[in-house]
């Protein structure tokens, strides 16, 4: 056994060189400068391990087992975008790339090998391969393991995972640099991860708009048809995407317009930005042989195909000229706004098999193992600095991506389509900076396409997919001012999604969090017996509370945004749920019932209602439903709503939202107050807003106890 040497990297982040690191990384390749002036004004913080339980072992087979102590009921959260479960105690995780995970291996789009533990500390392993967390799911040999063997035959208590008392990481043959993250609670965790790998991403305040995706494959004509029937039915929408059907081949993909459907892409983009729609692209990395990029990316690339087209190796800065080049000459200077990176993850675990292998070579030196790890986190951040150069911010949709992306303008999404994994995966991203759209394709009924769009419209990227399915917001006619009322009630909410936002770019802070984030610092609820938990309204136990025990209910089906809106979604066939409210009193903010928190409540929701709630002493911002988001310095006229009988304080943010020009002067924070006088009546403060804020502050509304009506 090794001793572990651990060196402080940041405040609050210690890190630890096992072996001889690869220089190819997930830090290493997107190279975020850690903030570290906002880390250091986080409370200080010691080594969160002691480093004489902390083990590290070398394998007879290469490498070697990096081993912490785990407290008998200690959860462990994150590891990427999870669609199974959000505790990952007692589970092996194999942190691979790979698309559309129907089992529970660890396998995902998105598998960030960053682990937090319900002990308020974090660990990382930033390696481009393949790295393995036994998360207490591996019992050793050992004084006292043989207590846990039990007759199956006749013992009701005997368990599949038997409780180990250590997580170990399998680390690769070359090594890895390990990072660990202190707390003091799983919060604290996050916000230092974020900060280490350059603070969270502030999208342009149009990308927090309504998304719609036309047909494959729509001519230019038919995409303006569709997206003004927006503008005539009164519903919100800021961003139209293409799918493959623009370019001029697709799957390989050429980048180059097709000018039978879009003769002329310049002056599509200008119309469609006159009427107030950002023009999205669909693509994927593979290089068709009718593409101009083949010939000059054929060196510059790796030595398998993938669909008969070129893989180009994007660790090489030539490379990496020539795509964004191409890009800004054929696209961005047009006026475009972003891109779905769709494929860069590859599958095994779909009837279809495709991608490099790992044996794979790259002209840098690098294997397809490497590559495929980073091709999402590479992709995105080509794009990334091509908007930036421009002083355009972007937003857009990626299907890879891995540890680090904290700082990327980009949201995840899947070919799966299980609502509740969707709504746990939105969830699982809290715990590892990233983002997950739900989005909404098709539906089996106007039941389903009510409860899910009303999902969508309370997550990072709300969008509509109508690449396949030709669906709209009005294809169920009989639902159709539901929908209209949810995607107007996201625009009138822009300014708090905004403020929140720019929360995890200033701090670090998830702008979406799941309930082992919200209650971290609260009393932890524990759950009944693995039986029970969770099957009745008396099987919890709400004066001892319902939350943390792994047997217990996770809570995976509810979330908040920012500190006072919490989101418990509906699926299909509900008419009521349970929500586990935090402490405090909460209304919901549709009907103003209020409730103590601290407890389960149950709530009965008939379809044209979601479970939406505000806690009191909230001063949520409001603006108009505006058909999409204003240009420029335009004003935006705010209302300022106070929720129930405590006074309030909060904070507004506001930019340009469009340019990184709030990086130099700050962007424009003001502190917002609600006090209350002798004789019991409110009185509402916003401090001044300097040159860079476009909101105008209508008037207040004290005491509320629901969000107003338009």
């Amino acid at each position: 056994m090794q001793h572990t040497n651990w060196i402080q990297a940041a405040p609050g982040v210690w890190k630890m060189t096992v072996g001889s690191p690869e220089g190819l990384t997930p830090l290493t390749c997107l190279n975020r400068q850690p903030r570290t002036e906002a880390m250091a004004a986080m409370p200080e913080m010691p080594l969160p391990l002691n480093e004489n339980e902390t083990e590290l072992l070398p394998l007879s087979a290469g490498g070697s087992l990096l081993s912490f102590p785990l407290d008998i009921s200690e959860e462990l959260y994150g590891m990427g975008l999870q669609f199974m479960r959000m505790n990952q105690r007692g589970r092996t995780r194999y942190l691979r790339v790979n698309s559309d995970p129907k089992q529970d291996t660890g396998e995902t789009h998105a598998p960030a090998s960053f682990l937090v533990s319900g002990k308020g500390y974090g660990i990382l392993v930033d390696s481009a391969r393949a790295v393995t967390f036994y998360c207490g799911s591996a019992l050793r040999q050992q004084e006292g393991a043989s207590v846990q063997a039990r007759d199956r035959n006749t013992d009701r208590s005997w368990k599949a995972t038997p409780v180990s008392d250590r997580l170990e990481i399998r680390l690769p043959q070359e090594g890895a640099a390990v990072y660990l993250f202190a707390g003091p609670g799983m919060l604290d965790v996050m916000r230092r991860y974020n900060l280490f790998c350059g603070g969270g991403v502030l999208p342009p305040r149009w990308g927090l708009g309504f998304w719609h995706r036309v047909p494959t494959l729509f001519r230019d004509a038919e995409v303006e048809q569709e997206a003004m029937e927006f503008r005539a039915r009164d519903i919100p929408c800021d961003v139209i995407g293409l799918e493959p059907g623009w370019h001029s081949a697709s799957y390989p993909v050429t980048y180059e317009w097709d000018r039978d459907r879009f003769p002329d892409p310049a002056g599509f983009v200008s119309r469609m930005k006159e009427a107030g729609f950002q023009i999205n692209l669909w693509e994927h990395p593979y290089v068709s042989p009718e593409s101009g990029l083949f010939g000059p990316m054929q060196p510059l690339s790796g030595n398998y195909s993938v669909w008969g087209g070129l893989a180009p190796d994007y660790a090489l800065e030539e490379a990496r000229e020539l795509y964004t080049a191409q890009h800004d000459r054929e696209h961005v200077s047009l006026g475009t706004s972003g891109y779905k990176l769709d494929e860069c993850d590859g599958s095994e675990l779909t009837r279809n098999s495709w991608m490099f292998p790992p044996h794979a070579s790259f002209p840098s030196g690098h294997d397809g193992e490497q590559m495929r790890q980073l091709y999402g986190l590479l992709l995105q951040d080509m794009t990334d600095r091509l908007y930036r150069k421009k002083n355009r911010r972007t937003y857009g949709l990626v299907r890879a991506s891995n540890a680090g992306a904290s700082n990327l303008p980009y949201v995840l999404y899947s070919d799966l389509y299980d609502h509740r994994q969707f709504v746990r995966a939105l969830c699982n991203a809290s715990f590892s900076g990233l983002l997950w759209s739900p989005e909404v394709r098709r539906a089996d009924s106007a039941e389903d396409w009510v409860r899910r769009m009303q999902t969508v419209c309370f997550s990072p990227l709300a969008m509509l997919n109508a690449w396949g399915d030709g669906v709209k917001p009005w294809s169920f006619p009989e639902v159709e001012p539901i929908i209209r009322h949810y995607i107007r009630l996201r625009m009138r909410l822009l300014p708090y999604l905004y403020t929140v936002f720019a929360e995890y770019e200033a701090k670090g802070t998830p702008p979406f969090q799941a309930m082992p984030l919200v209650l971290a610092g609260e009393k932890q609820m524990n759950g009944e017996s693995e039986e029970t938990a969770g099957d009745t309204r008396e099987g919890f136990n709400t004066a001892e509370g319902a939350y943390g025990l792994q047997a217990g209910r996770e809570w995976d089906d509810q979330f908040c945004i920012g500190r006072d809106l919490l989101i418990a979604p509906l699926f299909a066939g509900e008419s009521g749920r349970e929500v586990l409210l935090p402490k405090g009193v909460w209304y919901e903010a549709e009907t103003g019932v209020r409730h103590e928190g601290d407890q389960i409540i149950h709530m009965d929701c008939p379809l044209e209602r979601f479970p939406l709630f505000v806690r009191e002493g909230a001063i949520i911002p409001m603006m108009p439903a505006l058909n999409h988001v204003p240009e420029g310095m335009q004003e935006i006229p705010v209302e300022m709503i106070h929720f129930g009988t405590m006074p309030g304080r909060s904070m507004l943010y506001d930019d340009d939202g469009e340019t990184f020009d709030y990086e130099k002067n700050g962007g424009c924070w003001r502190k917002l107050t609600v006090n209350q006088a002798v004789d019991g009546k409110f009185s509402g403060t916003a401090e001044e807003g300097g040159p860079a804020c476009r909101y105008r502050i209508t008037g207040w509304r004290f005491g509320q106890t629901r969000l107003p009506l338009e």
